[in-house]
Order: structure tokens, then sequence, then C-alpha cells
């Protein structure tokens, strides 16, 4: 796979903005390990191979174990390797993303809002927003994977 445009060398400030908002929600006081399971989980969905390498590696060095990594995309079937709050975020993530499809019904609202107070949820959300604004940037022009840049 070619990348198609560098988009951060013709876009600096946009994806300087962009940057500004990771930068936020890096210090909202969510986990990063929660985070960065819920930027792997957008990016699966979307199919984002540059997201996939770049947060299986953040978790991987966070000390993740491999067992719990590959299961993410099927976290409902190991719902051990998960905790109460990773798996109400998880389910958050994908109703979220797959808004136009989901709606996001009123019962996934009331079950992501039992594990994370109002700001931890808007915090999450903008934290969703921002990974699928990332994943189309990336998918779009061709982003390289850094395991495919061998």
């Amino acid at each position: 796979m070619t990348q198609r445009l560098d988009y951060t060398a013709v876009s600096p400030a946009g994806m300087k903005a962009l940057g500004g908002v990771y930068g936020y929600v890096g210090q909202s006081g969510l986990a990063k390990s929660l985070i960065d399971l819920v930027y792997l989980r957008i990016s699966q969905i979307n199919g984002c191979a540059y997201c996939i390498d770049m947060h299986s590696r953040d978790l991987l060095k966070g000390g993740v174990a491999v067992e719990k990594l590959v299961l993410v995309p099927a976290w409902r079937e190991a719902p051990s390797l998960f905790s109460e709050q990773e798996r109400a975020a998880l389910a958050w993530a994908e109703t979220v993303t797959r808004v136009a499809d989901t709606t996001v019904p009123d019962a996934e609202f009331a079950a992501a809002s039992a594990q994370f107070s109002e700001k931890e949820l808007a915090d999450l959300t903008i934290a969703i927003g921002l990974m699928n604004a990332y994943n189309r940037m990336a998918i779009s022009f061709r982003a390289v994977p850094a395991a495919a840049r061998h």
C-alpha cells in the first residue's frame, strides 16, 4: 500500500488541532489503558490498519497481555479479561462509532452512565469522536502502518 497524501505535512494546523484534542483526552483523568483499548476497538470497527497497529503497540508497551489484546474484537465473549468499566467503555465506543446504525439507544447510555461520571462520559465520547476522525484521515489517505514499512 502506498500513502496517497501526507496529510500531516499538507495540513499541519489541522493535525495540530486534532493533536490538541488528543492531548486533552490524555489529561482528562481517564486511564490511558482504557483510552487505548477504546482507540483500538474503534480502529478495528473502522478497519484502520495504521491505527490498529499503533494502538496495539501502545497497549503492549503499557503491559496489556497479548491474550487480552487479541480478544478485544470479541470482548463480550471473554468478559473475565475486561473490567466492568472497560466493558462499558467498549460497548459505548461501539454504539457511538456506529451511530448511523444504532442511534445510541437509551439502554446503552444508561449502561455507560452507570460506570462513568458525566464528565468522564463526555470525555470518553470526545475520545471516540477523535479516533473516528483519525481513522478517517488514515484510511482515506492510506497511512502505512509501522508493521508494513519494512
